[in-house]
């Protein structure tokens, strides 16, 4: 949602006004309007469209689930990786080019990814579909705001806002849909008319900006780092609890590699003349490095809880695909609602601050209170709960945004949104494998904890078994022995559920922990009375 959410200015004409600029009104207003918000939730749709055809994928593909979930994080590495380098490819290939191409490339790489026989090739052509919708992110907003004048960016703001959070909210919706009515491939099939709709669109109505930022030389040293460096990051993530971390050799390695790339990485883009990403507007901004740490702990709070939630209703609850995406449809719609009137509010200079505090407690009231589901919970029970996310994604995602702006200007804003956008990610990927890895280690350390209770000397789990072996007697016919056999594989069974749903119990408390660590951050923000929202340019 939203998981990102993510958005990067990428020119100077998007962060500046400019005397001369004239801008789109009717028809061309509307189309132009609906072709990036529409190309931006394609992307956003997309990381989250396959969480709810995870099982099915694994099944029909007969991989692992750790295999499969190589399916979300390569989609998400590709972004982190694209996002940052969007606005220095955009210079250097003309937006408009790069914005073509980047939607020609998502869409095509679609086709490949239903047409996908084997795991690995579906993970390999999910990460070219990630370069190119990763672009999609930080363009279509600087687009967006050339095409609306300035008094009018506060409305254009909650609607692109209102795009980016309905995205990773519908994915499940609509992948439920097409999972249990017609395959996963469908999941990558739908993308494809839109796809084309949206180039078509792009390639008849978008103009090149007029004030466009040269790029003398490439800095192919700094993208082949970060490339480097996130890629055995993100490798080492996923990897690593199932390969029992640095006993195994090449986890080692690839740490070592990702530790001295992203270290040579920083290095480089301090000192290069015309780095890929300016590292040095850290430097310039009190509020950007806290901003980073607070979009981190969204990203890590945002996609890890979307990952968790639908293996939990569908794999310990009975939820189908679809009903796993309605559950969560009415969340994104109340985001979506308030997501104009609070961009117009920080125009008109209501405190990011307040804002971000209200989301980030709503968002670890509803950690907590998914945290306290039991096996009997229904659809019923998830819906105020899931009502609250809703409300705290949209207290959060501008405000966040705009903190990471305040005081900036010009070409800063760009690097700053660019940076950020890339940390939400990177959390997200973290969210993912860590908490993945998280709940493999608590599934283990609560069945030791049940089976301390399951002894021949407990009177309860004796009284259990009897009863057990009693109904398979009556029922089934069998002997002592078998009955007794299939007593203790029924008890097994009820273990494993009891031991995974604890685990994901704390997994949600986790995130909880994690927000209500990062709260107290807010109150280092420094924002100055008279600033307001410079939303023009914050994407």
């Amino acid at each position: 949602m939203a998981q990102s959410q993510q958005q990067n200015g990428t020119t100077v004409a998007a962060m500046l006004p400019n005397p001369a600029q004239t801008y789109d009104t009717g028809f061309r207003k509307i189309i132009i309007t609906l072709t990036v918000i529409v190309s931006a939730m394609l992307e956003l749709i997309d990381t989250t469209i396959v969480n709810v055809a995870i099982t099915q994928i694994s099944g029909n593909l007969g991989a692992s689930i750790d295999d499969v979930a190589w399916v979300v994080t390569s989609y998400a590495i590709a972004n982190v990786i694209v996002i940052p380098l969007s606005g220095f490819l955009g210079n250097l290939l003309g937006r408009r080019n790069y914005y073509i191409g980047s939607i020609l490339l998502f869409t095509v790489a679609s086709l490949f990814c239903g047409m996908a026989t084997d795991i690995w090739a579906l993970v390999f052509f999910r990460f070219l579909q990630g370069i190119g919708g990763g672009a999609l992110l930080p363009t279509s907003p600087a687009i967006l705001y050339e095409t609306y004048r300035p008094e009018e960016r506060g409305k254009a703001t909650g609607i692109f806002s209102m795009g980016l959070v309905l995205g990773p909210t519908i994915g499940p919706l609509l992948g439920g849909y097409l999972v249990d009515y017609f395959s996963w491939e469908w999941c990558f099939f739908v993308n494809i008319p839109i796809g084309l709709l949206a180039a078509w669109s792009s390639f008849t109505f978008l103009r090149e900006p007029k004030l466009k930022h040269s790029v003398s030389k490439i800095d192919w040293t700094g993208i082949g780092l970060l490339a480097v460096g996130i890629g055995s990051l993100q490798f080492i993530l996923e990897r690593g609890e199932s390969k029992d971390w640095f006993e195994t050799p090449y986890i080692t390695w690839f740490t070592i590699i990702a530790i001295l790339s992203l270290i040579a990485f920083v290095w480089w883009e301090l000192h290069t003349e015309e780095p890929a990403v300016d590292l040095r507007v850290l430097a310039r901004s009190h509020n950007l490095p806290i901003a980073a740490i607070l979009t981190f702990v969204v990203g890590f709070g945002l996609y890890g809880s979307l990952f968790v939630f639908p293996v939990f209703v569908q794999r310990l609850l009975g939820f189908t695909a679809l009903l796993t995406g309605l559950v969560l449809f009415p969340s994104a719609m109340v985001t979506g609602i308030i997501s104009m009137p609070l961009g117009i509010a920080m125009q008109k200079g209501v405190s990011p601050k307040k804002l971000m505090a209200i989301g980030m407690v709503a968002f670890i009231i509803f950690c907590w209170s998914l945290g306290q589901q039991t096996m009997q919970s229904g659809a019923s029970d998830f819906f105020w709960i899931l009502l609250l996310r809703g409300l705290a994604l949209g207290f959060i995602f501008i405000p966040v945004t705009m903190l990471a702006v305040s005081g900036l200007h010009g070409r800063d804003i760009g690097q700053a949104t660019g940076l950020n956008n890339m940390v939400r990610q990177l959390g997200g990927s973290f969210g993912i494998a860590l908490i993945n890895t998280y709940i493999v280690k608590r599934v283990g350390e609560h069945r030791v904890e049940l089976l301390s209770h399951l002894s021949p000397y407990d009177p309860a789990a004796v009284a259990r078994l009897d009863a057990i072996k009693q109904t398979s007697t009556m029922k089934s016919g069998l002997s002592p022995g078998g009955a007794e056999l299939a007593a203790l594989n029924s008890l097994e069974g009820t273990l494993t559920v009891q031991s995974h749903h604890l685990a994901y119990m704390d997994a949600f408390m986790l995130v909880a922990l994690l927000f209500a660590i990062a709260l107290p951050l807010l109150f280092f923000i420094k924002i100055k009375k008279e600033e307001k929202a410079d939303l023009s340019a914050a994407h």
